[in-house]
């Protein structure tokens, strides 16, 4: 799963998107231009939440881009992260930007958006579609003027009236991960062909826009007068970015075409990116397929999830001939968060005492030592990662914040920050299983003929939803121990689809998640997996039920923050509470990707800070591959 803040363009691993691990970062040479304090009345040509902006309005090229990079070449690869409704096992719909469906990975790099992500700085976005960008004087308003080149793929012109209708039906008919960035959008009108506003109700954050400008895309209104929108087509939408969709078999592969002629090539957001001439996915039910495809050479790019393939199954022919390299590339400085979702909508998940007994079943360092060859470290956070992780004891301004949430906190939040149980290591912890049975009995579930019963003689029961075998061996332990507590525990394995279609609407009792944020949180991107609005919100990531008052309360003020160090303090205090509450059995994170390929590939030193998208960033190199023999 992975999960992002802008889903147009998925910088992280798994299904959401979707982030921030540093703090008040220094950027030479730029713009002071606050979210809070930008000029009202200006033309301007990017926006950040905080800080100074890195390129000035002159800028000719990203730091991490590489115009001078040859192109041509086939990037085929297996895909480490997605978002929306997007599935790397199978695809039946080419639309991902609707809830129902399954659609391939990267759709969204074939459509353009307003504004466009740095990601060599935290929280930046910069004019693309857009030439500038200008600030109505009560701040609810943001005028874009167009770049008279903007082009679809058949020659049309991007207009403000595509704009418009764009922005218009993904607020009411978008997968929810893009809908809900625009709640507070209450109006989008054209001004001319080329100059198009987007008005809030003044509810809104100050840095909502940041997530519209940079994550809606720019359909054709001429184009969808015919089709609907919302449909699970298989049909190629029409559109304008640097990609396009050329040949593909559904659920078996797609491949992604680099537009020649695209319309802003040339542009200094634009140059030095995308350099492949085609991009290619294959889809396979299970990872050892899509392994065995990497062995041959079907796949040239992969990244490693499973630390006992990368410890003891790189020692095929083409890795001891040199032809395939491993290396490891620092992680994006993001928070995430990976764990076990515990689904609070059903009863016997209700209580907290039996969340924590649940997890108390769980070996990490059993795990880490027998199955992942201590490659990983313990997930605690929410945040992990980051500035955002509390700490300790909360105090100062982190403990007057939580004094002012109310007085039905629980008491447990004043503590030290809920640590996970650490096991001697064995896989059948007793003293951890003594203290587990304790919590389930205080919960009233006890012991009865080997099975753990309530007062109607009702037996406990747990079902762990996952869509890989992989998962089968990794809580194997954790279902050993649970079992001999008495509860009746499954492990059901389904296809993509079913799977996909379960967590939608919550139908699961436990599942699994991995969540990537931005840079700088905002508002309606943690309302989307914490806020009680998004409890029953189906496609929301909000996959535990989390409802809890205090939450709320700390997401109502992200919408209010003016600096770096507020935000650290109101995310600090988030990470609390929510541990107190132990929705998520928390698993496990690692600093670095492991990344497989095959030698033809070529990139820039230093990876940016605050993403990897490698489709985007590397290139092919021809005396590579005749070197090695492809």
């Amino acid at each position: 799963m992975s999960g992002f803040e802008s889903p147009i363009f998925p910088f992280t691993r798994r299904e959401f998107i979707k982030t921030i691990a540093g703090a008040g970062i220094a950027l030479a040479g730029g713009v002071s231009i606050s979210a809070a304090a930008n000029p009202t009345g200006k033309k301007l040509h990017g926006l950040s939440s905080f800080g100074d902006l890195k390129y000035d309005a002159d800028y000719t090229v990203f730091d991490y881009a590489s115009p001078d990079a040859p192109k041509g070449g086939v990037f085929s690869f297996s895909p480490s992260n997605w978002g929306m409704n997007q599935n790397t096992q199978t695809f039946n719909t080419l639309n991902t930007f609707v809830l129902k469906g399954a659609a391939p990975p990267r759709m969204e790099l074939c459509f353009d958006t307003l504004m466009i992500s740095a990601i060599d700085e935290p929280d930046a976005i910069y004019c693309s579609t857009a030439k500038t960008v200008e600030i109505s004087e009560d701040r609810n308003s943001y005028i874009f003027e167009l770049r008279e080149e903007a082009r679809f793929h058949d020659g049309s012109v991007l207009s403000a009236e595509d704009v418009v209708f764009s922005c218009n039906i993904i607020k009411e008919k978008g997968h929810p991960q893009l809908a809900q960035n625009m709640r507070d959008l209450v109006e989008i009108r054209a001004l001319s062909d080329n100059r198009v506003e987007l008005r809030f109700n003044g509810k809104q954050s100050d840095r909502a826009i940041l997530a519209v400008a940079a994550s809606v895309p720019i359909f054709s209104r001429r184009y969808y007068e015919t089709r609907e929108f919302d449909s699970s087509s298989l049909e190629a939408p029409l559109s304008s970015g640097q990609w396009k969709v050329g040949n593909f078999s559904a659920g078996q592969f797609i491949e992604y075409l680099r537009v020649e002629d695209y319309w802003a090539k040339d542009m200094p957001f634009a140059r030095g990116l995308g350099h492949f001439a085609k991009l290619r996915i294959e889809f396979y039910a299970e990872r050892t397929a899509g392994f065995e495809a990497f062995k041959k050479g079907d796949i040239l790019w992969r990244q490693e999830f499973t630390s006992k393939v990368w410890a003891t199954e790189y020692g095929f022919p083409a890795v001891k001939q040199g032809k395939v390299v491993q290396k490891l590339f620092p992680g994006e400085l993001r928070p995430s968060m990976q764990g076990w979702a515990l689904n609070t909508r059903r009863d016997k998940f209700k209580d907290v005492r039996v969340r924590r007994a649940i997890g108390l079943c769980f070996d990490f360092e059993w795990t880490n030592k027998n199955l992942f060859y201590n490659a990983y470290a313990r997930s605690q956070s929410l945040f992990e990662k980051s500035p955002f992780k509390a700490e300790g004891i909360a105090t100062g301004e982190e403990l007057t914040l939580l004094k002012s949430l109310g007085d039905d906190l629980p008491q447990s939040v004043f503590g030290e920050a809920i640590m996970q149980p650490v096991s001697d290591g064995t896989g059948n912890d007793r003293a951890n299983l003594r203290k587990a049975f304790g919590l389930f009995q205080e919960a009233g579930w006890n012991s009865k003929g080997g099975k753990l019963l309530n007062a109607q003689g009702e037996q406990f029961k747990i079902e762990f939803l996952i869509r890989s075998k992989t998962f089968e061996k990794v809580l194997g332990g954790m279902v050993a121990n649970l079992r001999q507590l008495g509860v009746d525990v499954s492990i059901r394995l389904v296809d993509p689809s079913q799977y996909q279609a379960r967590t939608d609407k919550f139908d699961f009792d436990i599942v699994g998640m991995a969540l990537s944020f931005t840079a700088s949180p905002t508002q309606n991107s943690l309302k989307q997996i914490f806020h009680s609005d998004s409890a029953d919100l189906s496609g929301s990531r909000n996959y535990p039920g989390v409802r809890v008052k205090a939450v709320d309360q700390l997401i109502e003020k992200l919408g209010k923050v003016k600096s770096r160090d507020e935000l650290t303090i109101i995310m600090r205090v988030m990470d609390r509470v929510l541990r107190t509450h132990q929705y998520w059995i928390p698993n496990w994170y690692s600093a670095n990707h492991r990344v497989a390929m095959w030698d033809v590939f070529g990139w820039k030193e230093p990876k940016p800070d605050y993403a990897f998208p490698v489709e985007q960033l590397w290139w092919y190199e021809e005396t590579k591959a005749k070197k090695i023999g492809l």
